[in-house]
């Protein structure tokens, strides 16, 4: 078993802490640098609520 199957089996039923540490975890990164890579940090944490489920975080401004 993987650590990616385990996370799945340990996070199913909790999607919505996901969901919240995904955003979390990603407003930790813009701040800590600056916003450069935003457009990067968007991207994974779009996969990550792809992969562990979660919801679809916060309505993001057309660029």
């Amino acid at each position: 078993m993987s650590v990616m199957d385990k996370l799945k089996q340990m996070l199913k039923g909790h999607e919505d802490k996901a969901g919240q540490g995904i955003d979390k975890a990603g407003d930790f990164v813009d701040k800590k640098t600056q916003g450069k890579y935003s457009g990067q940090v968007d991207t994974g944490q779009e996969q990550l609520r792809k992969r562990f489920g979660g919801d679809q975080g916060p309505e993001q401004p057309p660029r």
